[in-house]
């Protein structure tokens, strides 16, 4: 299985504090949500960083798989309407 980018999104702009732990990640924070954007090799790495991010106690605003090739991208008005 090849790995597939998601952008998940959460409220709030994170600090380079939070951003560490989302190591291989790139985290981008504007209009008071962050996005954090990278590879996911399968179900269990997805969960995982979910769980991440409710540990953290950050609320999930959304989480969108994108095509290949578009990982970086920053934050692009309502993360909401792209699903």
């Amino acid at each position: 299985m090849s790995p597939q980018v998601y952008r998940l999104v959460v409220n709030g702009e994170l600090g380079p504090r939070y951003a560490s732990a989302f190591t291989g990640m790139t985290v981008s924070s504007a209009s008071g949500k962050t996005e954090i954007t990278g590879a996911i090799i399968d179900q269990s790495h997805l969960h995982g960083l979910l769980q991440r991010i409710g540990s953290l106690g950050l609320t999930l605003y959304s989480v969108t798989p994108l095509d290949d090739g578009n990982g970086e991208s920053g934050l692009h008005g309502d993360p909401a309407a792209s699903s």
